[in-house]
């Protein structure tokens, strides 16, 4: 029975959201717990009819309380806004038995609070309260299960003394601090292996605070999930976009295969290989693969675990023949992943018949192996073959699934497009870098005029080999021109039309215009091979010098390329300054010589900008360390270069880069002899004469006959064509060279002479009796050579 007293110390005192209605139908009681609910303070509700604190019909709100004991009512809080509550009404009996008033209450019966309970022993995650000093309360049946013991265990004991001394449960124990502290939810996730069990998991747990009803914080409650899934999803995805980065970061075939297997272990797998067909790491199109007997593989990259990658069974960079039953051939041939594992009975046959295999197999017995294989196909050519094999053991029991296959597959199409990059660019490289050298000079017969020694090397870069090139090219007179250029760009078109201009330099240089001439035929020359290209615009810089040993001067002209470094004997480094001249290919602006003096056994070093220029150093600076680098006596040229070079280069160039230094020579008073004839032709004979005396003072008896035709022959046609200034040389060097100049402008020309005709066979018979000859303009006309060779010194 339910008294009045009771009910009304209730109503008065409890957390529970109650009121006390009498037979009228007013308020008498009013609980703290229907404060806090509603917002009416007992001193406003109480005398007043219950009904005005309904929203809607109160009559019809009264019938379904009295009859069914309760009711969804829309109640009207303090503040103004509506809602429903399910109320239930319990009677107040007077002493007849007649109804007196009656309790109305919001708080829910024994089974409803049983039902809460149900929930929360039930519920399909891990649940658990703690005091606000980490200490146990309640746990519900999963969290028992994931800890491995009954709740009546932990109950009352502080976490740390329940879990592993780990980062993981620090960071647990940190984030239930933090909610005690500071009262506001938090979330906290970790990858670690519950006490019951051995296999890992990721954890996702939300904590947040509990409060009692005077608000006060009494605890912290949380709710724990198994997120394995959504982590290995996001591992996944975060696996794919390091992929984009790491992958390729060269145009390097084996390093793009070991940028693979470095990447998904241990990540995806325990163990990876990348096996390529030959073809594909000597830069070849790849070859088809067979689809009858074994395919031959090769070991280009391979990473495990365990350092030094035990479960190899071949090395790197050694060859394998797989049989067509084997998963790496069945990916290759299919085009298509393999999934398999242990047990599978072509994967047992494969380990068993190779018996380095075999082996790895039977150290690993008491485990399984997964293991995939998956095809690195770009461009619809199959490349090779990635191979992933993951041991199985109680803590990471997780074969591979079709999510992992897909991902497998994502990153081995990455990888061989890169792959399949890279061998393209080997290709390319490869052939302009043959291209490029079957170009350059190897040897220079028939000049003493300077002595030498030079070095190119090639970019490592992506961006392939460039144009540079160099060149010692022998001219008459004992002189030597001294050549070097770049192409701009990299690539076969660069080197292809680096061949094309040193050939076209060749052909000026054989024509022996000046520095300056020959620059303006080149320029004209790279502009007319731009048109005929078309699209391709072709750019260059080259700079030209021509050395005489005899004069010991040099002229020096230059289009848009870095000025050379002289190292005089007995002077300092300097730069020597020259007119730079528009690049090649500009057209329409001049270019200008420089003429200077060299004593014999100067230096010139004549280089191209990947030698001087990077990104973290400007040409001024590159220029200075150069000038550092041949300070000094340099004793030997070989030797200078490689100094040059390992002072002022990286490991790897980003450029192409040509050194050519040049020692010059000279030639002795006793070596030249000159004479000065008027314009007589009596004076044919004299010249011979003088030229033959000359010859018995060099002990050339033996050449006299053939140097008094040549002489005969080039001054008569000096004085009949040409006339005065008329000049006649003979140089003794490694050859005989006869010289005649004039003051014509026009070149001779050999032609055949008809039966009766008097003359024109004097040149014909020089072209015939000495090794070569030719012309040369000069400042004031012309000088026509011609050159003997001599018998070698006793």
């Amino acid at each position: 029975m339910v008294t009045k007293g009771s009910v009304a110390s209730r109503a008065a005192t409890g957390d529970e959201p109650m009121a006390l209605v009498d037979a009228r139908g007013l308020v008498t009681g009013w609980s703290e717990g229907a404060r806090r609910l509603t917002g009416y303070p007992a001193e406003e509700v109480t005398g007043r009819p219950a009904a005005e604190l309904v929203a809607g019909d109160a009559a019809a709100a009264r019938r379904e309380l009295v009859t069914h004991g309760g009711a969804v009512v829309t109640v009207r809080y303090r503040d103004g806004r509506r809602q429903e509550l399910a109320l239930r009404l319990c009677p107040l009996l007077g002493g007849p038995g007649a109804p007196r008033g009656f309790v109305v209450s919001a708080t829910p019966d024994p089974a409803e609070r049983a039902l809460g309970e149900l929930a929360f022993q039930q519920a399909s995650m891990s649940m658990s309260v703690f005091d606000t000093g980490q200490h146990y309360l309640r746990m519900n049946a999963w969290a028992c299960q994931v800890m491995g013991q009954p709740e009546e265990e932990f109950r009352h004991r502080h976490f740390p003394d329940t879990v592993e001394d780990a980062e993981h449960s620090r960071g647990f124990l940190r984030h239930l601090e933090i909610v005690a502290e500071t009262g506001r939810p938090v979330r906290y996730e970790s990858w670690t292996r519950s006490p019951s069990g051995r296999r890992m998991h990721a954890w996702t747990s939300e904590m947040w605070p509990v409060r009692n009803h005077s608000g006060e914080l009494i605890g912290t409650a949380l709710a724990a999930f198994d997120s394995s899934e959504q982590y290995a999803a996001r591992q996944r995805l975060a696996l794919l976009n390091e992929a984009a980065g790491s992958i390729g970061t060269k145009l390097n075939v084996v390093q793009t295969a070991r940028e693979l297997a470095e990447l998904v272990v241990p990540r995806l797998a325990d163990f990876a290989s990348v096996d390529l067909l030959d073809s594909v790491l000597q830069g070849e199109e790849p070859e088809p693969v067979p689809t009858d007997g074994e395919v031959m593989l090769r070991r280009a990259a391979h990473h495990s675990c365990t350092p030094g990658a035990p479960e190899a069974a071949i090395g790197l960079g050694a060859a394998d023949d797989y049989p067509l039953f084997s998963p790496p051939a069945r990916a290759l041939t299919t085009g298509a992943p393999v999934l398999t594992r242990t047990g599978d009975k072509d994967l047992d046959a494969w380990f068993a018949e190779h018996g380095a295999r075999s082996a790895k197999l039977r150290d690993a017995e008491e485990h399984d192996l997964s293991l995939m294989a998956v095809p690195l196909t770009a461009r619809g050519t199959t490349l090779g073959v990635a191979v992933f094999v993951r041991l199985l053991t109680p803590e990471h029991p997780d074969a591979f699934d079709q999510d992992d296959v897909s991902l497998a597959q994502e990153l081995a199409s990455r990888a061989a497009v890169c792959v399949d990059n890279a061998r393209r660019y080997t290709k390319e490289r490869t052939t302009a870098l043959a291209l490029q050298r079957s170009l350059l000079p190897k040897t220079v017969a028939g000049q003493a005029a300077v002595e030498f020694a030079s070095r190119y090397l090639p970019a490592l870069s992506q961006a392939g080999v460039g144009g540079d090139w160099f060149d010692v090219i022998p001219l008459s007179g004992t002189r030597v021109a001294l050549v070097v250029g770049d192409v701009v760009g990299h690539g076969i078109h660069a080197s292809v039309t680096m061949g094309r201009l040193r050939t076209a330099v060749w052909a000026l240089a054989d024509v022996d215009l000046p520095p300056d001439e020959l620059l303006t035929h080149l320029d004209d020359l790279v502009e007319h091979l731009a048109a005929g290209d078309g699209t391709t615009e072709i750019g260059a810089t080259c700079l030209y010098a021509v050395y005489d040993p005899v004069a010991r001067t040099c002229s020096i002209a230059a289009a848009g390329h870095p000025p050379p470094v002289l190292v005089r004997p007995d002077g300092p480094v300097e730069v020597i300054e020259v007119a730079a001249g528009p690049m090649l290919g500009v057209g329409g602006l001049p270019f200008e010589a420089t003429e200077l003096e060299l004593p014999e056994g100067s230096v010139l070093a004549f280089y191209t900008d990947g030698l001087v220029e990077a990104r973290d150093r400007d040409v001024d600076t590159g220029t200075a360390a150069l000038c550092a680098a041949l300070e000094g006596q340099v004793a030997s040229l070989e030797i200078a270069c490689d100094n040059v070079l390992r002072a002022l280069l990286p490991d790897t160039p980003a450029d192409d880069v040509a050194l050519l230094l040049a020692r010059t020579r000279a030639l002795d008073a006793d070596q030249v002899a000159v004479w000065d004839l008027p314009d007589d032709p009596a004076l044919v004979a004299t010249a011979r004469k003088l030229a033959t005396e000359q010859l018995v003072v060099w002990d050339l008896e033996d050449a006299v006959f053939v140097t008094e035709l040549v002489v005969s022959e080039l001054v008569t046609n000096a004085i009949r064509y040409g006339g005065a200034p008329i000049q006649l040389r003979l140089i003794r060097d490694r050859t005989l060279i006869c010289e005649v100049s004039d003051a014509s402008s026009t070149s001779p020309h050999l032609r055949r002479a008809r039966t009766y005709d008097e003359g024109g066979r004097g040149l014909l018979l020089v072209a015939q009796l000495t090794d070569r000859w030719g012309s040369r303009p000069s400042g004031e006309g012309k000088t026509i050579w011609a050159e003997q060779s001599l018998p070698p010194n006793p």
